[in-house]
Order: C-alpha cells, then sequence, then structure tokens
C-alpha cells in the first residue's frame, strides 16, 4: 500500500513531481512484495513490468530540463536503508537465471560483456529510488527531483535497463523455446572477457525454469 503521508491533500495529482514520486513508491512497494516470494510464479513477468513502468519515469526525467537544487549542497538523508536481505530475497527467487551479462556502455568500442545479478541491481535500483524518496518526503522537492534525474543517467537508469533487458530475453527464451546460456557458478567480481563467459556457459532448458518462474511456452 501507498504510504499515506507521502503527498499533501493541497498537492496536483497532475504536478510531474507527484507523477515521478508515485510512480517510484510504486515500484519499491511492487518489487519489495515481489521479493517476499509468495507468488514466485508469477516474479518474472511481474518485475518486467515494473521495470518497464519505472523506466517511463526515467524517460520522463531524462527527457526534462536539468533539476537545480535549491541548495549548494545536498542535505543529509540519514543513512540509507539495508537492502541485503532484500537482495537475498531476489537472489534466492531467483537463482537459476540470477546472473546474465552486461555491457556497460554500447558506445564504447569493443567493450567486453561482464556478469551482473538481477538481485544485485534490484537492491541497487532500490537505494537510489528511497535516498530521493526521502527528500521528498522531507518536502525538499527540488532536491529529491535533481537525485532522482542525477541517478537515473549515473546508475539506476543503465542499471533498471540492463536488468529489464535480461528478463525481457529471458521470457522470450522461454517462449520462443530457446535454450537459455546458463552462467549459474559465474563469479561476478571476476573480470571476465566475452570468450570466458562463453566458456562458462552450459545448457539450461526450458523447462527447468519455466514451471518455478511463472514462464509457459506460448505454443504454435
Amino acid at each position: 500500500m501507498s504510504d499515506p503521508t507521502l503527498h499533501s491533500i493541497t498537492q496536483d495529482p497532475d504536478d510531474f513531481a507527484v507523477q515521478i514520486a508515485d510512480s517510484i513508491e510504486s515500484f519499491i512497494v511492487a518489487t519489495t512484495e515481489v521479493a517476499k516470494g509468495d507468488e514466485p510464479g508469477s516474479a518474472v513477468p511481474f518485475l518486467l513490468l515494473e521495470l518497464s513502468q519505472l523506466l517511463l519515469a526515467g524517460g520522463r526525467l531524462g527527457a526534462h530540463e536539468d533539476f537545480v537544487p535549491e541548495e549548494q549542497y545536498e542535505t543529509d538523508t540519514g543513512p540509507d536503508m539495508d537492502v541485503d536481505e532484500l537482495r537475498e530475497r531476489f537472489a534466492a527467487l531467483l537463482e537459476p537465471v540470477d546472473v546474465f551479462s552486461e555491457v556497460f556502455d554500447p558506445y564504447e568500442p569493443r567493450k567486453a560483456p561482464v556478469p551482473a545479478r538481477i538481485s544485485d541491481s534490484l537492491a541497487d535500483i532500490i537505494t537510489d529510488l528511497r535516498h530521493g524518496l526521502a527528500h521528498y518526503r522531507a518536502g525538499r522537492t527540488s532536491e529529491a527531483l535533481w537525485w532522482w534525474q542525477f541517478s537515473y543517467f549515473s546508475n539506476w537508469g543503465p542499471t533498471a535497463s540492463a536488468t529489464l533487458r535480461a528478463l525481457q530475453s529471458l521470457i522470450a527464451h522461454i517462449r520462443l523455446d530457446q535454450p537459455l546460456a546458463e552462467l549459474d557458478g559465474l563469479d561476478t567480481d571476476e573480470d571476465l572477457t566475452e570468450e570466458d563467459l562463453a566458456e562458462e556457459a552450459g545448457r539450461v532448458m526450458a523447462r527447468e525454469i519455466a514451471g518455478p518462474l511463472g514462464l509457459v511456452r506460448r505454443k504454435a
């Protein structure tokens, strides 16, 4: 459920800041519920949907002119909430497909893909979003919008885009009946080349993943 203290009754629901804050809070609440693991059969499709909706808010932030906070220095919001438990819950829920390969900058030539984890990515995104939400709830709207926009470009935007691509690819593999390359056991701290990733890859049949994660292949 939404935080009843998030908005003042005098705020215009059509206001840009209100809409962005609503989208961000909705993502945090929804993905936190997914992490509980009560409905593992819908986890992957639901995360795909939530990340898609979050990136719409990110696109609006990215297309907007630069936000400038009222204060010269960022107000301290206190320590960020610990997301380790959330990260572990996602890792357990997505264990068969948690690791994927990512290219950080598609415009940097000859950049090899590196291993990443969906669970790490989701926890990092939520940390960034919560930080801005702390400003927003304290009434520092310009500070919140500045932070969300800045971190969209520098961290949570690229991270969410890569994670969305991984989830979309996963569902496509299942629906199109294409075996997946397994990265199970791959150490995300290792600096691996594309050839190393290929050597680590095994074969995971769709049937081993489709059931537990709620991905049903469409019949021809």
